[in-house]
């Protein structure tokens, strides 16, 4: 596992969907998830600090965790399988650890409002932006044929990210 952060909220210009870019700690690696409008809200306000007058649901599964007396140790962005990117919450009470299944994009929001670390596995990070094309030669990321990323292979997102630049998405203001 490698520890990541979030450098980057963005709509993905192909599929017109929200994704949160997650960079290895040290590194140039990234990671892109393709995320719901309202999970990309919530990570948006917290790490621009903005409370709600009521809580939102990751707000109320922070108060949750740590109403029951637990602690968030960690989130574990595990594996991708067709298309569906795969997260553990660990929460540690009473000294026992308890991994909890969720999505990444649930899994960032309530890591970012404990703060808690987020790591990725290995295979899931992506090297961009390696190669600089020649002057004058346009590059455009291998776009899915006719699908949405939730429905490609592994192997197909996994050339789709490859091609990507960070330049390649839009972004929100942080």
């Amino acid at each position: 596992m490698v520890e990541v952060h979030v450098i980057r909220l963005a709509i993905d210009g192909v599929s017109n969907a929200h994704v949160v870019i997650l960079q290895e700690k040290g590194g140039d690696r990234l990671l892109p998830i393709w995320i719901g409008a309202a999970e990309a809200d919530s990570i948006l306000m917290e790490i621009n600090n903005v409370k709600k007058e009521r809580p939102l649901t990751h707000d109320l599964c922070k108060t949750l965790i740590a109403g029951l007396g637990g602690e968030l140790r960690r989130v574990q962005i595990t594996r991708v399988a067709k298309g569906t990117y795969y997260a553990e919450l660990h929460i540690v009470r009473g000294g026992e650890v308890i991994q909890v299944d969720a999505r990444p994009s649930d899994s960032i929001a309530i890591a970012l409002r404990f703060p808690a670390p987020i790591f990725a596995d290995e295979s899931l990070l992506v090297a961009m932006g390696e190669e600089e094309p020649d002057e004058g030669e346009d590059v455009v990321p291998e776009t899915p044929p006719a699908q949405s990323t939730d429905d490609m292979t592994v192997e197909q997102l996994q050339r789709y990210l490859s091609n990507l630049r960070p330049e390649d998405f839009g972004k929100f203001n942080l």
